[in-house]
């Protein structure tokens, strides 16, 4: 397939924002080709593919609405990916439209005790370690991981969350949690978790991602070590961006999510690390959750929420508040993932595989969950009206077949 992208304004993380033409030759962006055919972009911004780092199932109508053809797939499940044979299998059924990235469990079952077999992992697709959506509370273990990682040439993707001080809880502790007599652990249990990995990683030489960064503290802690050299990078979700604890004031169980919403300061000092570059992946935490886990009672719900067809508009909000701009926003949402993973993608430049997204930032819409193609409907934005919608979709110059969007709104 030979194409020649036109009237496009194109958004490359390295490159920058410019207008002009594209050119893809066999799946590959090259510099020009003088025979091709044409796709007219009607002057709508044309970037790199989402690379979504870190969703808990594939779900495939929700990736091509929301621009993604690249996921890595935790390591929950069931099985746990601990097994080589279930990590090629799961590397192996989205593909051509969807590649999927295994996270492959990082110590067996994810109980943190015994390391996997992360080596045979690696060689049957996995394209990093995790923690999965827990913490590994023993530090020589942790420590083991991480030096195992190192030589592997994989990050070790960790949920930065202190699990002695979390069991059993579902809330930041704070005025919201007190007045609605949640369960709750103090805000230093990611903190705590952070400086432990933190320290581990710098001592081992280990390439470490903390999957989200949520608190002020627990980003004060990235930020340093990041000057010292560590080989860090932290992720977060819209949700950890644009709510508040305040979110749950109803006992809505869609903000029942993992690490649970935190308090103002902490919303605005994630907003500011966004901004300055600590925050460098911003991914939909994609979990969907059906009735029968989340119209419970708050505390007995399970956490999580849907986000991949939503990670473009509500991260699209970072630009129009002046916080990115589109090529940084792009440098989150699919260089940085990619070079976590060790993916040669995520920009436009020559020899790049053509996975592409044309989008229009302005279009208007309304999350509804219950009209989402997402396999199930739960997010705490339902009802946000947002901008932004994927209009079109290509991976490897192959353009995946569209799935309908919401219907714009006024």
């Amino acid at each position: 397939m030979r194409l020649r992208f036109t009237n496009a304004q194109l958004v490359c993380p390295v490159a920058g924002e410019w207008r002009g033409e594209l050119f893809v030759a066999d799946g590959v962006l090259v510099d020009y080709l003088d025979e091709a055919q044409v796709v007219d972009c009607g002057g709508r911004m044309l970037a790199p593919a989402i690379i979504d780092l870190g969703v808990f199932k594939v779900d495939r109508a929700a990736c091509r609405a929301g621009g993604i053809v690249h996921v890595a797939l935790m390591p929950d499940g069931a099985p746990v990916l601990d097994d080589p044979g279930v990590v090629q299998r799961a590397a192996l059924i989205g593909k051509p439209d969807l590649w999927i990235h295994p996270i492959a469990a990082a110590t067996r079952g994810l109980l943190g005790r015994e390391l996997a077999e992360m080596a045979i992992c690696r060689s049957a697709g996995a394209r990093a370690v995790g923690t999965g959506a827990g913490w590994i509370a023993d530090s020589a273990v942790m420590r083991r991981v991480l030096t195992y990682a190192r030589d592997l040439d994989v990050a070790v993707i960790a949920h930065a969350e202190d699990g002695n001080l979390t069991a059993g809880t579902v809330a930041t502790e704070g005025e919201t949690a007190t007045r609605l007599g949640l369960p709750a652990a103090p805000a230093v249990a990611e903190a705590l978790a952070v400086a432990r990995d933190l320290l581990l990683a710098e001592e081992t030489g280990a390439r470490l991602h903390l999957r989200q960064v949520t608190t002020a503290a627990a980003l004060d802690l990235v930020r340093a070590a990041k000057r010292r050299g560590v080989a860090v990078t932290a992720g977060i979700t819209p949700a950890h961006l644009h709510l508040s604890d305040l979110a749950m004031s109803d006992f809505r169980s869609f903000a029942h999510l993992s690490p649970p919403l935190r308090g103002e300061a902490d919303r605005q000092a994630a907003l500011a690390a966004v901004a300055d570059g600590t925050i460098d992946v911003i991914a939909s935490g994609h979990d969907p959750r059906g009735p029968e886990e989340k119209r419970l009672p708050f505390a007995d719900s399970a956490p999580g929420m849907i986000g991949a067809e939503t990670l473009l508009p509500l991260s699209l909000m970072l630009v129009r508040d002046g916080l990115l701009t589109l090529p940084a926003l792009f440098d989150r949402l699919a260089r940085n993932p990619a070079r976590v993973l060790g993916l040669d993608t995520g920009t436009l430049g020559a020899g790049m595989p053509a996975d592409l997204m044309l989008f229009d930032e302005k279009a208007p819409w309304r999350i509804d969950g219950d009209a989402s193609v997402a396999s199930a409907g739960n997010t705490p934005f339902d009802g946000l009206p947002v901008q932004g919608r994927v209009l079109r979709l290509w991976k490897a110059g192959h353009e995946i077949s569209a799935t309908p969007s919401p219907p714009p709104t006024s």
